[in-house]
Parts: C-alpha cells; structure tokens; sequence
C-alpha cells in the first residue's frame, strides 16, 4: 500500500485565471487513489496555506476551478480534494464517514507545495464536517473556517427532510436506528481535541444548512473553552450574492493570515 498523502500524479489544469496555475493531483488516502485540485499563484512568493473542503456530495458542490483560483488569488496555495468516488477517484464517498481521511492526508499533500509548518483549513456546507475532522485529527492545523457547515450530522438527517434517502444509503439507515454511526460523524462530541481558532460564518436565510448547525458548533466550542469568532448575517442565506461573497472571502483570508505564526 502507497502511503498516506504520496502523490500518484500532477497534471496541468485550465485556470480561468492568468495569475493562477492549477493542477489536478491523484494521491494516496487509505488504500484508494483519489483526486484532487491545487492552485497556487504563478508569482514566486511566501504564501499561506490552504486546505478548502468541499460541500455537498458528489456531483453537487463539486470543485469548481474559479472558486479554487479566487481563494489562491488572495495569496494562498490551496489544494481542494474532490474526495474519494468522485471524479474518476476510487472508492466511495462517505459524508465524512471513512472519507474524511481523503481531507486529512490532502494537508500532507497541499505541505508537498508549501514551505509552511502549519496550514489552514476551509471548509464549507458538507465541508463543515470534513474541515472539523481535519483539525481534530492533524496537530498542524493554524486555523478553521466553517462556513454555512453542518456540525450535526443526526441534526441535518431531521432538518434535511430532502437527503434523508440519501443519508440512510450512505449511513445505513435513519439516527433513531443507527445513532452511534451518525455520532461517529458529529465532530462535536471530539471538538475538545481542535486547538486552531475557528471562525463560524453562516446566513440567518440559510435552507441548506440551517443556523441551527452553527450554534450547535458555537456552543460546543464555548463549552470547551476553545478560540472562536462568529460572523452571522441575517439577510443572507447559502450561497451569497456575488457581492457579499467576495467581500466575505476577502475577510476571511485576511483574518487567517492574522492567526499565521510564521
């Protein structure tokens, strides 16, 4: 078996953007081969880095190009896995059941690119998940991005009445039947082990994740003790206007870049 985090292969990838260099990358997670972007800035330079995670499943809230490079634009190396079974990578996709080791081993291979100790992590919707299980497993996490991400599994299951079908095909059956497999993907109940600060954005309108989700993760984080910044916003719902999303990325990155030791 290849070990954890070794790339398998680099090829060159379209950017939409000049400035931006992309790479589709197969590496090694567990025994299967899997998928996944990099971006970093054509420009030589000291740059952060970034693990973005994510959200929906399969084909929904696939990697989009352009949204790797405008992260990449605002001077990070980011590497996006696509997450095993996805996009000709093997395997099968879990919601952050096994597969969220496709997150964790894809912070050995964005440190493959970058001159950085520590890395940041990014996760949205789904993402949320997978970004939590990544900071609680890796001690080389500087900071944690949650936006509109779900931290409850069992609590998206009664929310999501639309993905319950889905959720008892990957999961196996319904939380009242099969509870310990859902809290097995609840990062919740391990958040004591997350020791980067962690910023939590989410829309008041959201219909996909509720906010529900976030202040089940603000609580857990309260009750912890741990570092953590809240920015809600009670107009906005999903996915944000082009506008507002822009500006939110910018923020973002800019308040990672102020927790970077180095």
């Amino acid at each position: 078996m290849k070990d954890n985090g070794s790339i398998e292969e680099i090829r060159n990838y379209p950017s939409p953007n000049p400035n931006i260099a992309l790479y589709e990358i197969s590496y090694w997670s567990e025994g299967f081969l899997v998928k996944g972007l990099l971006a970093k800035p054509v420009k030589e330079g000291n740059y952060q880095a970034l693990l973005y995670l994510r959200g929906g499943l399969q084909f929904v809230g696939a990697v989009r190009p352009p949204r790797i490079a405008q992260f990449a634009a605002q001077g990070f190396i980011v590497f996006a896995p696509y997450y095993r079974g996805n996009r000709g990578g093997q395997g099968r996709d879990e919601f952050a059941g096994s597969d969220r080791y496709d997150a964790v081993y894809g912070a050995d291979v964005l440190k493959q690119f970058s001159n950085k100790d520590k890395i940041n992590v990014y996760g949205f919707s789904r993402g949320g998940l997978m970004a939590l299980w990544t900071a609680i497993l890796r001690d080389d996490i500087q900071s944690v991005v949650v936006w509109a991400g779900v931290s409850n599994v069992s609590s998206m299951y009664i929310e999501r009445v639309d993905m319950r079908r889905t959720l008892k095909r990957i999961i196996g059956g319904p939380p009242t039947k099969f509870k310990e497999l859902y809290d097995d993907r609840t990062p919740l109940y391990q958040i004591n082990k997350v020791t980067a600060p962690v910023l939590i954005i989410h829309g008041f309108e959201d219909q996909h994740v509720s906010i529900e989700q976030a202040y089940y993760l603000e609580n857990a984080l309260k009750r912890k003790n741990k570092e953590y910044e809240t920015w809600f916003y009670p107009s906005l719902k999903h996915h944000y206007p082009p506008k507002e999303n822009r500006k939110t990325v910018r923020a973002l990155c800019e308040w990672m870049k102020t927790k970077a030791t180095v």
